[in-house]
């Protein structure tokens, strides 16, 4: 397939297949939801740039009755249901609306984004002033929600008013696509106006309860939030998590598809390697790869063969949960933690539905939420020697993406830890040559720090320059350093002292005293301090340093 165009950042429909973007079909998915129509209500939960908003930007240009979309549609599978389209493609009244733009520093300013979101919609059907089936306080307060003056009890009743003037003006029931439900609650739940926001979008989904001029309606979010009461009512509702199997493969890229964009774009020889960094989720008995990133690698491969794998993940949002996470004091998760980073998996039971405002108040909580928001996935049974109780999931970390990213946010968060940390005692030791002091320092640290290289030197190594760096002393890596290369050095120079540490990392507990003198004899043999009293320093200690796990050994040589 010669000029491919990958559409990354579009998920209009219409855009993309007007301008002869790349599509994978997923078509299928409005064959599936229609094959229960007695179903008034099905809410859709999956993880950000999983294709939602495509998904049903798709459903709004097909169903749309002001709309004749038949040639968006040619050549996908959907086409060649002709009955199924002939009673259903651009035959009932539609109406599509996305929250994902209600957002603010307070609730008023989040309050204005939701009129302001109304309003689009309302502007969309203004034709509705000019129909003879509408009544006139109907039309008044259409133009009162266009014009954003709308009380706040019609802002909550807007779509259950625009239902129901839809209705009556095309004389059939109304289809209402509502993406992105729940973003005005994460962000009012981070901001602090959760209360005020839940109240109002409680209202707002009020549209999906006992209305008559409601055909059907789909809702996708990433959690789904029933006890909060937003979808008690709803008639014949239906949920699809990332856990069910029904829609799963509508969502995200299955083996098959990322295949056939990989031969389309001449790209095969990247398949190992896109499937190491973006697959490994999932969701129902599929294992599907995220849209967003196999789009953004794609397109910049086209651009340079030779373009590494990134995470283009991370940036399409805060990911401030992870922090959240990772910054508890409580060992038993820390523990947990570890092993996900090593590639281990962990078996934790799982809520099926969340409130916001509750999402950190428990350890329950804190996997659930990493699992429905993409952070972590389950494995299948056949890839687990134990049988799990009903309720819980093995739970592991999908992908390399993923992993990098929880491995930066340790970095990030050790790295802030340590400089917001008091090491007087730490350098008091150190300047002292005090061993005793420095190992229960060093001890006391690593316990409760986050390891993700399986005790690896690497780690250690930079565990150590993360302690003493920043603090006014020059620290120095990896080195020449008279006849070699140390670990690390640091030099006061104000007091012209200087301190030369060597590390090693043992198998066992019982190897470290060893491993300690095999470390000052380096420092030594190598003449590691005494090149730096040559270049002026007064005092230089060397420290020999040995890990196991958590636990190390220090002696030092003045």
């Amino acid at each position: 397939m010669e000029n491919v165009n990958i559409p990354v950042g579009r998920s209009d429909f219409k855009f993309i297949r007007k301008n002869g973007f790349y599509y994978i079909d997923k078509t299928g998915l409005i064959v599936e939801l229609l094959k229960t129509e007695a179903t008034q209500v099905t809410l859709i939960t999956r993880p950000r740039r999983f294709g939602k908003t495509l998904g049903m930007s798709m459903m709004a240009e097909f169903f749309d009755i002001r709309k004749d979309n038949s040639a968006l549609f040619e050549g996908l599978s959907i086409s060649e249901n002709k009955e199924l389209c002939k009673n259903w493609r651009n035959q009932y009244p539609t109406v599509f609306v996305s929250f994902r733009n209600v957002d603010g520093l307070d609730f008023k300013h989040a309050y204005e984004m939701l009129k302001e979101t109304f309003s689009d919609v309302f502007m969309q059907h203004i034709y509705l002033l000019e129909s003879d089936k509408v009544h006139e306080f109907d039309k008044r307060v259409i133009e009162r929600i266009a014009n954003r003056t709308a009380s706040a009890g019609e802002l909550q009743n807007a779509l259950l008013i625009l239902t129901r003037v839809m209705s009556t003006h095309y004389g059939k029931p109304v289809i209402l696509l509502i993406d992105e439900y729940d973003v005005p609650l994460a962000k009012a739940s981070v901001k602090g106006y959760y209360n005020e926001m839940l109240s109002t979008i409680r209202g707002v989904m009020s549209v999906l309860k006992d209305n008559s001029a409601l055909n059907f309606a789909v809702v996708t979010g990433c959690l789904q939030i029933v006890k909060e009461s937003i979808f008690t009512g709803a008639n014949n509702f239906v949920s699809d998590t990332i856990s069910d199997s029904r829609l799963d493969e509508y969502f995200g890229f299955t083996q098959a598809d990322v295949d056939r964009l990989l031969l389309d774009t001449k790209l095969t020889s990247h398949r190992d390697e896109m499937k190491n960094w973006y697959n490994g989720y999932h969701f129902g008995v599929h294992n599907v790869y995220c849209p967003w990133d196999v789009m953004n690698h794609v397109k910049n491969l086209l651009l340079n063969p030779a373009t590494p794998p990134a995470s283009y993940w991370e940036h399409t949002s805060h990911n401030d949960i992870i922090y959240q996470f990772i910054s508890t004091t409580e060992t038993d998760i820390n523990d947990k933690f570890e092993t996900l980073l090593s590639g281990g998996y962990i078996i934790e039971p799982i809520e099926r539905s969340l409130t916001y405002d509750v999402l950190h108040s428990s350890e329950r909580n804190i996997w659930t939420l990493l699992y429905f928001t993409g952070y972590l996935t389950r494995m299948l049974p056949e890839d687990i020697p134990e049988t799990l109780e009903e309720g819980s999931f093995a739970l592991t970390i999908p992908n390399a993406e993923i992993r990098g990213l929880f491995r930066k946010s340790v970095n990030e968060w050790f790295l802030a830890k340590t400089e917001a940390s008091d090491r007087s005692a730490m350098f008091d030791a150190l300047w002292k040559g005090d061993a005793k002091r420095l190992q229960e320092y060093i001890n006391d640290t690593l316990f409760d720090t986050i390891s993700f290289y399986d005790y690896q030197e690497s780690f250690y190594h930079a565990f150590l320059a993360g302690q003493l760096s920043r603090k006014g002393y020059v620290v120095k890596s990896n080195r020449e350093n008279g006849l070699g290369r140390s670990d690390i050095s640091v030099r006061d120079r104000k007091m012209r002292r200087a301190a030369v540490i060597e590390t090693k990392v043992t198998n066992s507990e019982s190897k470290l005293d060893s491993a300690c003198e095999k470390a000052l004899r380096q420092i030594a043999d190598k003449q590691y301090a005494a090149a730096i009293k040559e270049s002026g320093y007064k005092q230089v200690i060397s420290i020999g340093i040995a890990f196991y796990q958590k636990q190390c050994c220090v002696k030092v040589s003045k």
